[in-house]
C-alpha cells in the first residue's frame, strides 16, 4: 500500500522550517504533496506561483515530493491527491490548540484521512513565516532562517518595495 500525504500550508515565504519538515515528511510518507494554498485574503508577499516555484527549488532533491496548489478546503484537495495523512508542523503550544481544533474537524469532514504532527528542528522552532517577513522587512538578518533561493527571492521583493 502507497501512503501520500499532504503537507498544507501559504509558505509565503518558505522557510528552512518548512523546509525541514518536508524533508522529514518525505522519509515517512511513499508521496508528500506540498499544497500551497492560493489565499489572497492573507495579502502575501509573494504570488503563488513564485510559491511554488520557490518550494520546487528547495525540494528538488527529494524525488517522492511533489509541489500543488489548492483553494477551498484542504480536506477535499486531499481526497483529490489521493492523501490519506495530513502533515502539520507544530512549534508552540498556541500552534497546537489552533492545529487540534482543525484536526478535530477535518476528522469529521474526512474520517479516513490521518492528521500527524511534527515538530521542527529546535533551531527552526521559532521561525514563522509572518515573522521572518516583518524581522527582514526592518533590515534584520534571515540567512539561515530560509533557503538561499528564497533569500534571493526576499532581499530582490523587499528592495523593489522600498524603492517604490
Amino acid at each position: 500500500m502507497t501512503v501520500k500525504a499532504l503537507y498544507p500550508g501559504t509558505f509565503d515565504p518558505p522557510t528552512n522550517g518548512h523546509v525541514d519538515l518536508i524533508q522529514r515528511g518525505s522519509k515517512l510518507f511513499d508521496h508528500l504533496t506540498v499544497a500551497v494554498l492560493n489565499n489572497p485574503g492573507k495579502n502575501p508577499l509573494f504570488s503563488v506561483s513564485e510559491r511554488v516555484e520557490m518550494l520546487e527549488e528547495a525540494t528538488r532533491a527529494l524525488n517522492n515530493v511533489s509541489v500543488a496548489t489548492f483553494d477551498g478546503m484542504m480536506v477535499e484537495f486531499a481526497r483529490q491527491q489521493g492523501a490519506s495523512a495530513v502533515l502539520r508542523g507544530i512549534r508552540a503550544i498556541s500552534d497546537y490548540e489552533y492545529e487540534f481544533q482543525m484536526a478535530l474537524m477535518n476528522r469529521r469532514l474526512a474520517p479516513e484521512i490521518e492528521t500527524v504532527f511534527l515538530q521542527p528542528a529546535g533551531r527552526y522552532s521559532f521561525i514563522s513565516s509572518r515573522m521572518l517577513k516583518e524581522v527582514f522587512s526592518f533590515g534584520g538578518d534571515v540567512t539561515g532562517l530560509v533557503p538561499p533561493n528564497v533569500l534571493k527571492r526576499l532581499r530582490g521583493r523587499i528592495g523593489k518595495s522600498e524603492r517604490s
